[in-house]
């Protein structure tokens, strides 16, 4: 996908347009829009994309399974293979959500999302008796825990985040019995 190869590249953020978007794909710029609306449904796009090479698409099974930590495990792992699916890129969206509301907006939304699944398995772990920390704490150990910013750091340059995924699930164990 163009934007993917666009946002991967070392040039500044102001290179990141739906016009240059338009001439890496070849395409007039209402192509652009007419599949995408705008920016953030380009942005959507890029991410679904990236979802699917992350293989997102077994996340699910982590809320599936019965056993409330294993499932937390199953989340942090999908995760793993999602921020690794194109890490120079996810780095590159984040580094541009604190400089373009449209790309913000994006980006929360979308860490807003994984929250949510934390509220849930987290009510699990608190159904179960089994959190040392509040549920409200619990939640926001895991999201940071969680985020493509622990993965990041944790991993070396590289070495696969999928890599650090054992050593975040250990981290987040601190949160249950």
């Amino acid at each position: 996908m163009a934007a993917r190869s666009l946002l991967g590249e070392a040039s500044g953020y102001s290179a990141f347009t739906i016009d240059a978007v338009a001439a890496r794909a070849d395409v007039a710029r209402a192509t652009i829009y007419y599949q995408f609306v705008s920016k953030v449904g380009l942005l959507e796009a890029v991410c679904d994309a990236l979802a699917e090479d992350g293989q997102m698409s077994e996340l699910p099974s982590a809320f599936m399974n019965p056993d409330p930590i294993q499932a937390i495990e199953t989340f942090i792992m999908s995760f793993g293979r999602f921020w690794d699916a194109d890490r120079h890129v996810m780095r590159r969206l984040r580094g541009l959500a604190a400089l373009d509301p449209e790309v913000g907006a994006v980006i929360t939304g979308r860490d807003q999302r994984r929250r949510a699944g934390l509220e849930v398995l987290v009510t699990r772990l608190d159904t179960d008796g089994l959190l040392t920390v509040t549920k409200v704490l619990a939640v926001r150990i895991l999201f940071t825990l969680s985020s493509f910013e622990i993965f990041d750091t944790l991993a070396t340059p590289n070495q696969a985040l999928t890599e650090v995924g054992p050593i975040v699930s250990s981290m987040a164990a601190r949160v249950w019995t």
